[in-house]
């Protein structure tokens, strides 16, 4: 097999865009553009992968990292140019070259390997990906010969009426021979309506020469979009949002509704897990099978294991073990870390803090930087005070330990195994294992005084009046 290599394109400001933020870092499906590019080019054993770039270039290094090598367009003068900046990189090398924009992210691996199986079949020396389109407007044109051949290339600005009628568009994705690649690019000339260096202009030569230039069809056309604008990104957002819906579909998972269920390319979830409406799933997020996943869940990199349950809650960065129930209306922010058989109820928040296996904390109550231990009991509107103004500090909560309702825990303090804290104190010393903790005034019943308390109460309004 022929060695692959991959040239992106990612040297565009994108003004269209009329963004601060560099056309091919905008996301679909959380991912930004030249991510899933980059991606697609690997999974049909691309070696090496050059991106050029230029506006933007430290940003968009910086996102890539050291996953791929660059080039820089310092001057934007057309896609050959582009494509020349490569040559110091792969000039030297054999085999087949990919040449792809960094703005298509919805072109699949299946299609690209289709494009290089074609290509590498025939020897030819240039194979283009092509799409039929009912309205072409904007697209470079496909022109062949009587017999089907591809004679060339030619933009949209600069199409004859009979070329412009033309319905075969060039998608900006190639397949090459990479020394013809580069040996051509050194003949391409910019007398054209934009002065700049086309790309497809080497398809041109290449014929000239006698070199065999093949087309291959894409199935799907809205793998062809490039991403010029938001409009574009929207349709763009759209079909990638369908496609990973449909993939987990097929994989086991029950989606109630489609259409209003969003989630992300690097999300992963087991067989038998249904999501409801409204279920937004993000980042690097991981669901278990058999889980029970909304309505009106969103979820950011996190782990949900097997058998749990998330509804109107949003969790992020967290960890829920199997079997747990979270919601409605919670909150998990980063560091919250649930075992197994957990019920966090409605109204509860929970950031940095870790609940053992069977442990409740039912509503209106607030656990932050604390331990908590297995089968504790955490009553309504109990709270963990972790924070002074300049530090945090840890509440440590051990093994079957109740808290009563809107107790108050000063930290740092520890409640130890089995002790029990009543409803309504506050706590601001350690509780040994299995004592009882009370700490509020005793409670005075004044007789009759409640209607002294109303009677000055109406004399101080009928004052005012």
């Amino acid at each position: 097999m022929l060695e692959r290599l991959a040239v992106i394109l990612a040297a565009g400001q994108g003004k269209r865009m009329k963004s601060k933020l560099y056309k091919v870092l905008h996301p679909v499906c959380g991912k930004p553009m030249v991510g899933h590019v980059l991606d697609t080019v690997r999974e049909i054993g691309v070696s090496r992968s050059v991106v050029v770039v230029g506006h933007g270039a430290e940003a968009v290094q910086a996102y890539l990292g050291p996953t791929a090598e660059y080039a820089l367009q310092a001057e934007q003068l057309g896609t050959g140019h582009a494509v020349k900046q490569a040559k110091d990189l792969l000039g030297q090398e054999k085999g087949t070259t990919i040449v792809i924009c960094g703005d298509t992210p919805l072109i699949t691996a299946e299609t690209l390997e289709g494009l290089a199986q074609l290509h590498e079949s025939r020897g030819a020396a240039a194979t283009i990906l092509t799409a039929e389109m009912d309205d072409p407007k904007g697209y470079g044109r496909v022109i062949r010969d009587t017999s089907g051949a591809v004679l060339k290339i030619v933009e949209q600005k600069d199409c004859s009426p009979e070329e412009d009628a033309v319905r075969e568009i060039n998608t900006g994705t190639y397949c090459f021979d990479n020394a013809k690649l580069f040996a051509a690019l050194d003949k391409v000339t910019n007398t054209n309506a934009q002065q700049e260096y086309y790309l497809t202009d080497v398809i041109g030569i290449l014929h000239g020469q006698g070199e065999q230039i093949e087309a291959y069809l894409t199935k799907d056309v809205s793998e062809s979009i490039g991403v010029n604008d938001r409009v574009a990104l929207s349709v763009a957002e759209g079909y990638m949002r369908e496609r990973i819906v449909r993939k987990h579909m097929l994989n086991g998972v029950t989606v109630i509704d489609p259409s209003s269920t969003y989630i992300g390319s690097g999300v992963v979830i087991g067989a038998d897990t249904v999501l409801y409406p409204n279920t937004w799933l993000h980042g690097q997020t991981q669901i278990g099978e058999d889980c029970v996943i909304g309505p009106q869940a969103e979820i950011h990199n996190t782990i949900v294991r097997s058998g749990a349950t998330v509804k109107h809650s949003v969790l992020d960065e967290a960890e829920v073990g199997s079997g747990t129930s979270v919601g409605p209306f919670a909150y998990l922010r980063p560091g919250a870390k649930l075992g197994e058989h957990v019920k966090i109820g409605d109204f509860v928040e929970v950031k940095n803090a870790t609940i053992g296996d069977h442990s409740k904390v039912s509503h209106l109550s607030y656990v932050g930087d604390a331990k908590v231990g297995s089968n504790v009991n955490i009553g309504c509107g109990a709270i963990t005070v972790n924070y002074d103004g300049y530090n945090k500090s840890i509440t440590d909560i051990k093994d079957d330990a109740f808290i009563g309702s809107n107790v108050n825990l000063i930290a740092p303090v520890k409640i130890g195994k089995g002790a029990y804290v009543v409803a309504g104190s506050t706590v601001t010393h350690d509780v040994p294992d299995n004592d009882l903790a009370i700490s509020r005034p005793r409670q005075e019943n004044k007789a009759g005084y409640a209607d002294k308390i109303r009677a000055r109460a109406k004399a101080k309004k009928k004052r005012s009046e």
